[in-house]
């Protein structure tokens, strides 16, 4: 399944050619003329990662940035701006951004940025996470606690791996749905409440420090045992 970038710009010469450009290099797009259409196309499409303009209609692309971010949505995103110098940079990285390139960049460049976050996304294939006195071994599909083996199921350690791919964001319990159950699923949210219960249960029983409810929004993972 290729990856997903979605594209936020108003120019619709550049809307174009980089359409073009990341179809060929394997990429399914979609674009987004302004920022309200941005932030509606990445909370129900949920790219991979996002292409944000700065100087947009409507919301401009801090203001999106910061949406984006705001409802827990942890995709890399790369701002693209004609305005290079620092402050604006620092603005971009503060409101959640993961990369700020400059107008004009060169294609080349650009793709290997993309390249670059998208693998950054990704744990290696024999990841093994660590926190507190538990070890897990995804490739294995095994977790210890203690040493001593813990049963899990595999929607237990896919629900685990996904909260440690989001490590110290807040993902809402939709995302969880649509990263681990799939976008067909229709179960109720319910489902994330009661398996984030088993997992406190093995891996965090007795004074919960990894597994963080978040009211109102959704759930957090931390390796560090502090808030």
């Amino acid at each position: 399944m290729p990856d997903r970038i979605l594209l936020i710009e108003d120019d619709p010469s550049i809307v174009r050619g980089l359409e073009l450009n990341l179809s060929l290099d394997g990429y399914e797009v979609r674009a987004s003329l302004d920022g309200p259409s941005g932030v509606r196309s990445a909370t129900e499409w949920k790219p991979d990662l996002v292409l944000l303009d700065v100087m947009l209609p409507a919301m401009n692309g801090y203001e999106v940035c910061r949406e984006l971010r705001r409802r827990g949505l942890t995709m890399p995103i790369i701002i693209l701006s004609a305005k290079g110098s620092e402050p604006d940079k620092v603005m971009g990285l503060d409101m959640g951004a993961d990369d700020f390139v400059t107008k004009p960049f060169g294609l080349a460049e650009l793709l290997a940025r993309i390249k670059a976050q998208l693998r950054r996304q990704r744990p290696p294939a024999s990841a093994v996470l660590r926190f507190g006195d538990v070890e897990v071994d995804f490739t294995a599909g095994e977790a210890r606690r203690n040493g001593t083996l813990v049963e899990m199921t595999a929607r237990e350690l896919q629900l685990l791996q996904y909260l440690a791919k989001c490590e110290g964001r807040v993902v809402t319990r939709q995302m969880i749905l649509d990263a681990v159950w799939g976008e067909n699923y229709f179960g109720t949210e319910r489902t994330v409440d009661n398996f984030i219960t088993r997992l406190r249960q093995k891996l965090d029983a007795e004074d919960p420090r990894h597994f963080f409810t978040v009211r109102g929004m959704g759930y957090r993972f931390k390796v560090d045992s502090t808030r």
